[in-house]
């Protein structure tokens, strides 16, 4: 696990590396920020807030992308389409 700050706030950031990409993961106190590797489907069966981003290879990369879809648990904490995953993860600290 490494460590990703926001706004002076440590947050979780997680890397696995696969055969063919890397699956990335930024996590706050209510929700996370993920890549385009994982599955909204299995967020909204869950109940989890996620907020996805494609094309993103590091964290910087997550921070400054395009949010293309979030969970409805996301959309309760005001997280949209269309914002930054920066934006994003402030809305689910």
């Amino acid at each position: 696990m490494d460590t990703v700050l926001l706004n002076g706030t440590e947050l979780r950031g997680v890397t696995v590396p696969t055969p063919h990409t890397t699956l990335l993961m930024i996590c706050a106190q209510n929700g996370f920020l993920g890549c385009g590797y994982l599955n909204i489907a299995t967020a909204e069966k869950v109940g989890d807030a996620v907020a996805i981003v494609t094309g993103v290879k590091s964290y910087d990369d997550m921070l400054n992308a395009t949010v293309r879809s979030v969970s409805s648990a996301a959309s309760a904490l005001g997280v949209e389409p269309g914002m930054t995953g920066r934006d994003a993860l402030l809305k689910m600290m």
